[in-house]
């Protein structure tokens, strides 16, 4: 349920209203938005009469029942507005949202050497990158295979954000790591395979780092939404949402299927700021350009490919990853898209 008050409403009458709350064994948060103030109600709000409500105080002018299972993440309990998930990195504080240009996230699948890792962040930073990816931790479907070279690997992110000023974005896959991941991640990576471990999305909730949602493999957008709801219901508002393709019949010409139309689905569902990963959305380099420039023309707010200077010898995800030279070329391409629908204008926006 939401309370949406009356443009002026004072600062004070708000609190006031959201003690009364309070007394009613309700959870109030207060959402602020462009012209008006929101105060979600977060409880057993079924059997509150919405006109009772609206009796406590002249200030009220309208309450609205969220009727989807998901309540923070709505679009209807941020008052109809996208939100914004702003990161500070080294080089200023970055924005991804809807009202934002779109943000680019490159580089390998797993961080492998000192050498490889700061080469690569240095290499997309030129390109235009904001944030560099790399896994320490790596989920693999086959226990033999490289699994990540875990802690250590998190000092090489450390080593590389410091050479190259980016924002740092990694996995964490068990709730016993978050700890370290936390000290060197800008945004806490949650992978598909983690997206319903609802007890380690109630740890990253409680923590105060952004959190990348990866869309599980298998998942309708509900169950994702629903994910997401986990982590803001534990504290932590800045969540963005990740669509790396989704398990279906025809796995011979493509590893997974991008789905593209989340990004207009979404965008009447949620509030939250929306990512495409077109590198595990199609497992194939020669795919990801195409499906690149049309996350673009969908509306994504962000970008997340994979890079690496040698694909063909890389521990994991070869297939998929562009090598730098092709990445400078595909941003250059992505910026005539970005352009023309409005979210890409040079140099890209850093806030101080």
């Amino acid at each position: 349920m939401i309370v949406v008050m009356k443009i002026g409403t004072p600062e004070a009458e708000v609190s006031r209203i959201c003690e009364e709350f309070n007394t009613w064994k309700l959870t109030p948060e207060k959402i602020v938005g462009k012209h008006k103030v929101v105060v979600g109600l977060v409880g057993d709000t079924a059997d509150l009469d919405p006109l009772q409500i609206q009796e406590i105080s002249p200030w009220i002018e309208q309450v609205l029942r969220v009727e989807q299972p998901y309540k923070r993440a709505s679009r209807e309990f941020h008052h109809g507005e996208a939100s914004e998930v702003v990161v500070p990195t080294p080089n200023g504080k970055i924005a991804i949202g809807e009202h934002h240009p779109v943000a680019l996230v490159a580089g390998p699948c797993s961080v492998e050497n000192e050498e490889m890792i700061i080469e690569t962040a240095r290499r997309v930073k030129a390109a235009g990158a904001h944030f560099l990816r790399g896994g320490a931790y790596k989920p693999r479907t086959s226990p033999y295979a490289f699994q990540g070279h875990g802690e250590s690997a998190l000092g090489l992110l450390a080593a590389a954000r410091s050479a190259s000023g980016l924002g740092i974005i990694t996995e964490v896959m068990d709730t016993a790591d978050l700890d370290k991941v936390s000290e060197v991640a800008d945004v806490v990576q949650v992978g598909a395979r983690n997206m319903q471990n609802f007890s380690l999305l109630k740890k990253v909730g409680a923590q105060d780092k952004p959190v990348l949602l990866k869309r599980g493999m298998c998942a309708t957008i509900e169950e994702w939404l629903m994910a997401a709801e986990y982590i803001l219901a534990a504290g932590n508002p800045n969540v963005i949402l990740c669509e790396r393709g989704i398990r279906t019949f025809d796995r011979q010409y493509a590893r997974n299927t991008l789905d593209l139309s989340v990004v207009p689905v979404l965008r009447t569902l949620t509030h939250l700021p929306i990512m495409i990963d077109p590198s595990h959305g199609t497992g194939r380099a020669e795919y990801v350009p195409a499906m690149s420039l049309a996350a673009i023309a969908a509306g994504a707010d962000a970008l997340m490919i994979e890079v690496h200077p040698n694909p063909a010898k890389a521990l994991s995800d070869g297939p998929q990853s562009l090598t730098p030279e092709r990445f400078d070329s595909l941003v250059q391409e992505m910026a005539v898209i970005g352009k023309a629908v409005s979210r890409w204008p040079q140099p890209a926006v850093v806030l101080a």
